[in-house]
């Protein structure tokens, strides 16, 4: 049996794996958890674990410049300091939760062609960590990056609760079309589980079987509560003007996804 131990113990994804575990793979997976943020890490010994999974880090906040430090402290030299110490201990397997936001904004159709390009701190301290951590790979040590798109289920934080929030207030929605790349958690936890299982080693790009369409998602969101939905193309000369200078409007609007060929 693999012994996994989950870094992130609080994070909307740590919860979610570990109870995943739990129930599906609890004759071929033991799971353990811990948090970064307070050094409870530092009490583990990791010699004793087969796999470390790195969820903890900042996400979700406002960015500013005051927080650019505190980014690159959390997503990035702790990451690096911790998988040092895994690999120090001769822990096989080290996997990294990264982010499609590596990829910067202006990316719409990621290929393997596409070159990271961060526009965020929270893109750039993940790329950073990303970097440093690639270094460390070997036979004997295995690096597995994730870099996940939106994740959404229930209980889920970030941008996805807040466009489920807005679609129940919006009774008109602009007939624009696009592809977004999002994973449910359980589609994630099972890619997880799959990478711990197989010792993947490399970059991967988890994602749904389909893309999402954010105007079908909005009536459909409206739909499940019931309530009709109005789309109308009236406002989509407007909305792609305000796209190139209103951040929200063309992350809403915009393409957004990984190619199919993306393992």
């Amino acid at each position: 049996m693999k012994k996994v131990l989950i870094i992130g113990a609080n994070s909307y994804i740590g919860k979610g794996f570990y109870q995943y575990i739990l129930t599906k793979y609890k004759d071929d997976i033991i799971v353990y958890k811990t948090s970064a943020s307070d050094d409870s890490w530092k009490n583990e010994n990791l010699i004793n674990y087969d796999v470390v999974l790195m969820l903890s880090g900042i996400v979700h906040k406002k960015e500013k410049k005051s927080l650019e430090y505190i980014y690159d402290e959390v997503n990035h030299k702790l990451v690096v300091e911790i998988a040092k110490a895994a690999q120090e201990s001769g822990v096989k397997q080290f996997i990294f939760m990264s982010t499609a936001a590596v990829y910067g904004s202006n990316a719409e159709h990621i290929t393997k062609y596409t070159i990271p390009n961060p526009t965020t701190y929270y893109g750039k301290s993940k790329l950073a960590a990303e970097k440093d951590i690639m270094k460390l790979k070997s036979d004997k040590f295995l690096v597995a990056v994730v870099r996940a798109p939106m994740v959404y289920g229930e209980g889920c934080k970030g941008n996805y609760p807040r466009l489920v929030k807005l679609a129940g207030m919006i009774p008109v929605f602009p007939d624009i079309h696009n592809k977004r790349s999002m994973i449910h958690i359980n589609g994630l936890n099972k890619y997880l589980a799959m990478l711990i299982q197989n010792e993947k080693s490399g970059i991967f790009h988890p994602q749904d079987k389909d893309y999402v369409d954010t105007c079908n998602l909005v009536v459909n969101i409206r739909k499940s509560i019931g309530k009709n939905t109005w789309v109308t193309g009236a406002f989509n000369p407007v909305i792609f003007f305000l796209s190139r200078f209103i951040k929200s409007f063309h992350k809403m609007f915009s393409d957004y996804y990984y190619d199919k060929s993306l393992e």
